[in-house]
């Protein structure tokens, strides 16, 4: 037997609710050390977060042990018939396609999944992992596979064009670009699903498909750290406004239409990530979404941004060629995972 063979024989899987989070928080600092190198991406609040949930011992996983010390861990969050795979990782993993520990975890995850009473879909998005790492894991399980990129935005090389009129964008119509305030919650929700009801992106995320769900998705963007801390004064909306006394526009009443969005959040000091951009399909090919991108970008710079990240999936061509015109380059190359038996036949 090699001294590889010799090594993994040696791994033993074991119930993650056995684990503490002060067990796990050595793994746990060697992977916000790999999300700061690689994506420059600070992990640590969701690594606090994980942390409180691990004490808790609410969440189903499995721990990897080699010759008695912790390897690695991966786990999953059950939400009704779907469930989400939170992440998998082992020290030395993720950056090839090579990675014994992480599909040994992931096998038995996947077959803990599959097996529980009433999931019928199960998603993944391991931002991680490069394109093709993992693949035979899912694959084995049924899993379809959605090729998306990981894009960054070097504001010195790429700095911000002059600003744009959003008035100007569509004749007889009059726009306002405003940033975020919480009443616009439910107005962002709508348009999410209105964008991507039908939008191949809700092959890869269910949430999308109904009203619910986005408003649930547009909670969780806000108010977990799972995508960088929210961003309120570098996310924008932009709203039809009103014509009165001369022909001076007012801001559109409150809780009225949101026409084009776009959310970012703080990943990293000095860089932000663009967690959803999105325009009607009404306003589409008139310049909203150079306009958002724009002003992403000036008032990151302003307040001392140095890059901007986003993910796009990589057959939406016209969105990535629009972040492409606009400085974006793609960093990383992953893999979305999605299981639903009622599209199975």
């Amino acid at each position: 037997m090699s001294s590889a063979q010799s090594r993994f024989s040696q791994l033993e899987i074991l119930d993650l609710r056995h684990f503490s989070g002060a067990q796990l928080r050595p793994l746990l600092r060697d992977e916000a050390e790999r999300w700061q190198r690689r994506l420059h991406w600070d992990y640590t609040p969701a690594s606090d977060m994980l942390l409180d949930y691990l004490d808790s011992r609410i969440l189903s996983g499995y721990v990897a042990l080699r010759a008695g010390q912790i390897a690695g861990y991966a786990f999953c969050v059950c939400e009704g018939a779907k469930a989400v795979i939170g992440d998998v990782y082992a020290v030395g993993e993720t950056e090839s396609t090579v990675n014994p520990i992480c599909e040994t975890l992931m096998n038995h995850l996947l077959e803990m999944v599959k097996s529980m009473p009433g999931v019928t879909r199960v998603e993944s998005q391991l931002l991680m992992f490069p394109d093709g790492a993992l693949r035979e894991s899912f694959q084995r399980h049924g899993f379809k596979a959605y090729r998306r990129c990981f894009m960054l935005r070097d504001l010195q090389a790429h700095p911000p064009r002059m600003d744009q009129d959003p008035a100007e964008l569509r004749p007889g119509r009059s726009l306002v670009l405003e940033a975020w305030r919480p009443e616009f919650h439910d107005g962002g929700a709508q348009l999410i699903h209105r964008c991507y009801a039908d939008h191949m992106d809700a092959g890869i995320n269910d949430q999308y498909r109904t009203l619910h769900g986005a408003q649930r998705f547009l909670h969780n963007i806000i108010r977990f750290p799972g995508c960088g801390v929210f961003d309120p004064e570098n996310s924008w909306v932009v709203r039809e406004t009103q014509q009165r006394n001369g022909g001076l526009p007012l801001a559109a009443p409150r809780g009225g239409p949101v026409e084009a969005m776009l959310l970012s959040s703080k990943v990293c000091a000095g860089v932000n990530h663009i967690t959803q951009i999105c325009v009607a399909p009404s306003l589409r090919g008139k310049g909203l979404g150079r306009l958002l991108l724009e002003q992403s970008a000036r008032e990151g710079a302003r307040r001392g941004v140095r890059e901007l990240s986003l993910t796009v999936t990589e057959a939406n061509a016209n969105a990535r060629a629009l972040y492409e015109r606009h400085g974006f380059q793609t960093l990383h190359r992953f893999e979305a995972m999605v299981f639903d038996s009622s599209e199975r036949h």
